[in-house]
């Protein structure tokens, strides 16, 4: 055998060795003159990435921005139903740009940012849009708010050096997560009091006390910044509805739909040809006298209403945080407890929390590499602070980190005008007295 195996190499390699050399020659040619169109399905993603974010920048630059104050009067009876249809006003500003305008053009859907802000003890709310969407805003503010007032102020953020931290100056802050998925919504307004129909005022402990009351409490030198990044989203964009849905279908045991496909009936077909009945024939599905519904526990009955409520209300992809600037002489350090505990008290066990974000967190965990502890540390500084006074928007998920989905019901309970009634910190700046209208005949320019 072995004989035989030998005279037919000795009679094939002649023939195969021309033939392969043709291959290798013809094989180093392609890859000498082709090598280069490796590169673009190998960097395709990184080449995607700066290619959006050149664009956008480019058209991001063209779009001018304003800080608006708003500064609220001091009886409001619903501050936080007003404010839900005010943020329902908000959400029109949705626009997203078809493909055309978001390959080659750069344009994306605009955010804007809700601030509460403490500037060594006074409180201001503040607002910054896109200024071409000022009329918008105005006119959602307006319509449940008649005696608030909107002005346009200048940056706060530039009352601080853009070098922080440094020698004078330290900063403490981090961003914010959701523990749960995003369709389990936080403790809202409704969760904190009880309606009344019999009187106009909610009978109430508005959530945002705890926080205006700790930021008036500030002395010289101290600054205390809340920021929400906020972009309207439609419920396809982010599949929102269809997970939320997945949820509550598992919560209340719902069998899957199962939809019909053309092997399923080829074996049914072949099943009645064989043995002459039905598939399923003769056995009888087990049905049950109590619906899936009706075996919830009253704790899984809370979590499918809160579901179904949050994910029937408009929705905003929201970047959260907060940042403590304060001059090292006058740096005290409990009070970055102020905007943790306000938060805190919007979590339930059951349903969803907001917890800080560790990567963004101004504190290093480090066992090993604790030479490097003090320049990790400078490091997340800059880059909160840096990301907090550029108000960098969600359009690229690698830059900000903890985006989520909130709808206007939980924004309204974290951001609102108070009445005076409930929330009586005396840094809060507002309306001193009642403004009524121009009379109609004074001649207009």
């Amino acid at each position: 055998m072995a004989r035989y195996t030998i005279l037919i190499m000795e009679n094939l390699l002649p023939t195969l060795l021309p033939i392969m050399r043709e291959v290798l020659f013809l094989t180093w040619e392609v890859v000498k003159t082709w090598w280069w169109l490796v590169f673009p399905f190998l960097f395709y993603d990184r080449a995607r990435y700066l290619w959006f974010w050149w664009r956008q920048e480019r058209w991001g630059a063209t779009q001018p921005m304003m800080m608006l104050e708003v500064r609220f009067p001091r009886e409001v009876l619903k501050p936080m139903k007003a404010m839900e249809n005010v943020f329902s006003g908000f959400w029109q500003m949705h626009d997203p740009p078809n493909d055309r305008e978001r390959w080659f053009m750069g344009q994306y859907q605009l955010n804007f940012s809700l601030e509460i802000v403490s500037t060594e003890g006074k409180v201001h709310f503040y607002m910054r849009l896109p200024r071409k969407n000022r009329s918008l805003f105005e006119a959602a503010i307006y319509s449940q708010y008649a005696e608030a007032e909107v002005t346009e102020v200048e940056d706060y953020t530039k009352q601080v050096p853009r070098d922080i931290p440094n020698k004078d100056w330290n900063v403490w802050g981090t961003n914010y997560v959701l523990e749960k998925p995003d369709v389990y919504p936080i403790k809202t307004y409704l969760q904190f009091f009880e309606e009344n129909p019999d009187t106009e005022e909610e009978k109430r402990i508005d959530p945002l006390a705890l926080l205006t009351e700790g930021l008036s409490q500030l002395g010289p030198g101290e600054h205390m910044w809340v920021q929400l990044i906020l972009v309207p989203v439609l419920p396809e964009e982010e599949h929102y509805v269809e997970r939320g849905q997945k949820i509550v279908d598992k919560l209340v045991r719902r069998q899957e739909k199962v939809n019909p496909s053309v092997t399923g009936d080829i074996k049914d077909a072949g099943s009645i040809l064989l043995t002459g009945k039905t598939p399923g024939a003769g056995a009888e599905e087990p049905r049950e006298l109590i619906p899936p519904e009706m075996k919830l526990t009253p704790g899984e009955r809370d979590i499918v209403t809160a579901i179904d409520q949050k994910i029937s209300k408009y929705q905003f992809k929201t970047v959260i945080r907060f940042a403590y600037v304060a001059k090292r002489e006058n740096w005290f350090g409990a009070a970055r407890a102020i905007p943790m505990s306000f938060f805190s008290q919007l979590s339930t066990v059951n349903l969803n929390n907001l917890r800080p974000f560790r990567p963004t967190l101004t504190k290093v965990y480090t066992i090993f590499t604790w030479f490097l502890d003090k320049r990790r540390l400078y490091v997340r500084q800059r880059r909160l602070f840096r990301y907090y006074i550029s108000r960098l928007a969600p359009m690229f998920p690698d830059m900000v980190p903890g985006r989520f989905i909130m709808n206007t019901e939980e924004l309204a309970t974290i951001f609102h005008l108070p009445s005076e009634m409930v929330v009586s910190a005396s840094g809060l700046s507002r309306v001193e007295s009642k403004k009524g209208q121009a009379p109609s005949e004074i001649p207009r320019e």
